[in-house]
């Protein structure tokens, strides 16, 4: 799921990220600012949800995948859209 919540007097949006998988220990999202070295790390609630909240540019869009116990690649189902990535697969896009 991503909420994206906006500000008037803001210059940017507050999106909230969360995934639900029932087998993960450590979900990271990376390439947000077309940051694929730096993850943002979800934090695991006690149902088993996890969720990060990252403030982003308004009036921008992000390519970005979620990390599954630092091996499996995953997309977000409701993004925005998609686009196909340099090794072949797709990555999810939100726009803001």
């Amino acid at each position: 799921m991503v909420q994206k919540t906006y500000f008037k007097t803001k210059d940017y949006c507050k999106v909230k990220f969360a995934l639900n998988l029932e087998d993960a220990e450590t979900v990271e999202i990376l390439g947000l600012n077309s940051d694929w070295e730096n993850s943002v790390v979800m934090s695991k609630k006690k149902d088993g949800t996890f969720s990060a909240d990252v403030s982003l540019p308004k009036n921008s869009q992000h390519e970005f995948k979620y990390r599954v116990n630092e091996t499996e690649w995953i997309n977000e189902p409701e993004a925005d859209s998609q686009h196909h990535n340099e090794f072949g697969g797709v990555n999810s896009v939100i726009v803001l």
